[in-house]
């Protein structure tokens, strides 16, 4: 309890950690409730469905499900965090070490930094891809400030010269979407082409030193404080149980009814069937004359633009793996029985 009151730089260190460790608890615990949220969110918020669908529900399909849709959150983090922490070393080091956001940009290997701007130059948008640019020259420039001990003119080079040639290579080939988009009345879309190549030379260098802190710690707030927002929309929508169309009817006579809905289980005695609505629908196995996979639902592209033959919300990853296209659609996934119009 003495502790507690020697005066000094003793109880920052000590409150970082507690801090950290605190942080450190309930990190793991998010992706967990992710997952019953969307268990929840799946069952209508019915708490006997829910309880069975995670009676059912395989936790390697709901992760691989989270880890799809959310991989462009994970280098989204680490590099906004290298960037700010990075621009706090470099403008005011002697309060760096307070701040866990320095302290995190300092002691992140360059592999980390390396396999987050590959992971997300493959799964970022065509609109992202600006900001990766000004972010990898931000990192770049900041890394050359702490750790080189070059002449002048190359460290200008580094943190001007190359951010400038990087910036008007990608204005260059980004310029025909950011015409289109302004002609379309999509200034967003513009914005996120345009801007960044812009502010990537502005972000190479040190701040005064009396605005580091908050240039740096309240856009790392804001960002936190929205993050598990978007992560938690983003993720409730994302599918994780195949949909389906099961043909029902006694056996050897007609088909009675197609049941459509989400496919939970199959087990020696019945189909179990999550209905659009919420209701949950066991087939008893003799009844089931067919089943088959429908598609997702396609949702209407929210941009009309496209750089270059290049869609702006596709990625690189969607642009070159293979994808399934539907040509025809299965009349069961209409609710209509096979050989009836």
């Amino acid at each position: 309890m003495s502790d507690l009151f020697v005066k000094g730089p003793v109880i920052a260190p000590r409150r970082r950690r507690a801090q950290l460790n605190w942080l450190f608890t309930v990190l793991p615990a998010f992706p967990l409730m992710l997952l019953v949220l969307r268990l929840w969110y799946l069952s209508r918020q019915d708490l006997p469905t829910m309880l069975l669908l995670v009676q059912y529900i395989n936790p390697l399909g709901m992760i691989s499900a989270l880890f799809i849709t959310l991989s462009w959150a994970i280098p989204a983090v680490i590099l906004t965090l290298r960037v700010l922490g990075g621009i706090l070393l470099v403008s005011d080091p002697g309060a760096a070490g307070r701040s866990p956001i320095a302290v995190g940009a300092l002691r992140m290997p360059d592999w980390v930094v390396l396999i987050a701007i590959m992971i997300a130059a493959f799964t970022w948008q065509l609109r992202l891809l600006p900001t990766l640019q000004m972010l990898i020259v931000a990192v770049l420039g900041l890394t050359a400030v702490q750790r080189l001990r070059a002449d002048p003119w190359l460290m200008r080079w580094i943190m001007l010269g190359v951010p400038i040639l990087a910036g008007a290579l990608t204005w260059i080939f980004v310029w025909p979407g950011v015409a289109a988009a302004v002609r379309g009345g999509e200034y967003g879309t513009a914005l996120m082409l345009g801007a960044p190549p812009l502010l990537g030379p502005l972000l190479t260098g040190p701040v005064p030193a009396r605005w580091a802190r908050l240039v740096t710690h309240w856009p790392a707030v804001g960002a936190a404080l929205a993050l598990p927002i978007v992560v938690g929309v983003v993720f409730l929508r994302a599918p994780v149980l195949p949909s389906s169309a099961v043909e029902v009817g006694p056996e050897g006579g007609p088909v009675r009814e197609v049941v459509r809905g989400q496919l939970i289980a199959v087990d020696d005695t019945s189909t179990t069937v999550l209905r659009p609505t919420g209701e949950v629908t066991f087939i008893a196995n003799g009844e089931v004359r067919s089943k088959t996979l429908c598609p997702e639902p396609e949702s209407p592209p929210e941009s009309a633009v496209a750089v270059r033959g290049w869609a702006a919300e596709r990625s690189v990853l969607e642009w070159i793996a293979p994808t399934r296209k539907v040509t025809e659609i299965d009349p069961r996934c209409l609710g209509r029985p096979r050989g009836r119009a």
